[in-house]
């Protein structure tokens, strides 16, 4: 029988973590939360939550030492997922905060959502797949996922698989390697929420 996998949820002093946590321990993963550059090492994944200002979270994982042990993640291809504020801290900069930068996973900026269009964006929507993606295997392509907001990464980012439309087209799931970002929340979607992180918990080998 294989051993539960052990994930490190990135505390970075704030955010949706409890949910998060209940949605995976459901599904059988065990988790910690992880404040201590050792424990982002010794995780078999990371999970980065992540909700509020673009510039204190940034400023958080700085603070307890987090940024180079999740870009040195990335590069060793351990398995990672960020959600929300947690994929546009992969990317390089936001609109949000200028002058504080992303983990610069990849090059593009975050920008804010226009204002012709309510904003936050908050509630359901369906996603526009452009490519395969091993997230969203066995959902269906018409199914809705929870969103809330402010900004968003383009979906023309090199990494978008699945993007979403509000006022801009905007990148809604990112992959590349071992590294995948939803930016709506699946701890808020239903069992659609549950399969993306059924798929997530899945690929941890």
């Amino acid at each position: 029988m294989t051993a539960p996998a052990r994930i490190a949820i990135v505390d970075y002093g704030a955010g949706n973590l409890p949910s998060v946590e209940r949605a995976l321990q459901k599904l059988g993963a065990e988790t910690e939360r992880a404040t201590d550059p050792r424990q982002i090492e010794s995780a078999r994944a990371i999970v980065v939550p992540g909700v509020g200002h673009f510039g204190a979270f940034v400023a958080g994982l700085r603070d307890r030492k987090l940024t180079e042990p999740l870009r040195a993640a990335f590069e060793a291809a351990k398995p990672m997922l960020g959600i929300c504020l947690g994929l546009q801290a992969m990317f390089a900069s936001s609109e949000e905060a200028p002058g504080d930068a992303g983990l610069a996973l990849f090059p593009e900026q975050v920008r804010a959502l226009p204002t012709n269009v309510k904003s936050p964006h908050i509630g359901w929507n369906q996603l526009r797949r452009t490519r395969e993606s091993r997230l969203l295997r066995g959902i269906p392509d018409d199914a809705y996922f929870y969103f809330a907001h402010s900004f968003a990464a383009p979906a023309s980012a090199q990494p978008t698989v699945a993007a979403c439309e509000h006022g801009f087209p905007f990148a809604a799931v990112i992959e590349r390697g071992s590294l995948a970002g939803v930016q709506f929340h699946p701890e808020k979607s239903g069992e659609t929420g549950a399969q993306v992180l059924r798929n997530f918990v899945e690929s941890i080998p």
